[in-house]
């Protein structure tokens, strides 16, 4: 059997079509995605100019938030755009939307219209941010607001979408012995709501890998941030404790589909190449 060397490889992959970019081992061998809040500002006064300095970044992908649901936090200006232009803007600019986030009252009240605008826009995945529950709900109260999700997440499947729920650390609390974020996994069909994991609760000592294990096959996507114990913050992806391959290793039993760098713009500049270059994952 004739072997060839890694410069035959690369070139035989560039003649048949594959950029140098597609050579590197991005984890889980998905495209590495940002999402947009943290520039929500910048997009808002140059959508397209900020879309294309994600993508110089390198990133392929990008996590959207609904305009219409976040009109009084940074995407007002992008309310009366068509999801046809937005996706035209998006795709321009060499990314793609696979998801976006929504506020709870959008998927109870307008969930037909927001379904119409997601499958223009091209997205998989409707991610609820948050049930806004007040500080002292009760476990009940956790547990009405996951069936309201559910009936959600049954009309956005009969549609083709994957209805997501993304945690807080108001979910790692415990209410009478009970933990919040174990209540809601019991709660929620596996098949109608997956989770978005946020990364950052190892802030308060929660570790992504261990429920990414614990509970295989109910997520469907990641916020990532690390964290630095000695200045008590978030940091770029790969300067603080996280064990990323850790992490991604376990990302693929809990069955993560996509990826999102959630940083200010400084540090999701600073994470990009850490996690082009992660091996082994």
């Amino acid at each position: 059997m004739k072997t060839i060397n890694r410069r035959e490889f690369t070139g035989a992959c560039l003649s048949a079509g594959l950029c140098a970019e597609a050579l590197r081992a991005s984890p889980l061998g998905l495209p590495i995605g940002c999402q947009t809040y943290p520039v929500r500002d910048a997009l808002g006064k140059d959508f397209e100019g900020t879309l294309r300095q994600l993508a110089g970044i390198g990133y392929k992908t990008i996590e959207m938030c609904s305009p219409p649901g976040y009109e009084r936090s940074g995407y007002g200006a992008l309310v009366g755009m068509k999801a046809s232009q937005m996706r035209k803007t998006i795709e321009s600019a060499g990314l793609s939307c696979v998801s976006c986030h929504y506020q709870f009252r959008e998927l109870k009240e307008n969930l037909p219209e927001r379904m119409d605008f997601a499958h223009e826009l091209g997205m998989k995945q409707m991610i609820l941010a948050s049930f806004g529950l007040r500080p002292e709900a009760t476990l009940a109260d956790w547990t009405r607001a996951a069936d309201e999700l559910n009936k959600a997440g049954e009309q956005a499947r009969k549609a083709g979408i994957q209805i997501g729920f993304h945690n807080h650390n108001g979910e790692f609390k415990e209410i009478d012995g009970v933990l919040i974020y174990d209540q809601l996994l019991k709660t929620l069909d596996p098949k109608l709501v997956k989770m978005q994991f946020q990364v950052s609760v190892i802030s308060i000592g929660f570790e992504a890998a261990a429920y990414l294990s614990k509970y295989p096959g109910r997520f469907a996507s990641l916020h990532l941030q690390d964290w630095s114990p000695p200045d008590k913050k978030t940091v770029a992806v790969g300067k603080g404790v996280v064990d990323w391959k850790k992490l991604f290793t376990a990302a693929k039993i809990g069955g993560v589909k996509n990826y999102f760098v959630e940083l200010n713009l400084n540090e999701m500049r600073e994470s990009y190449p850490y996690l082009r270059d992660l091996k082994g994952v």
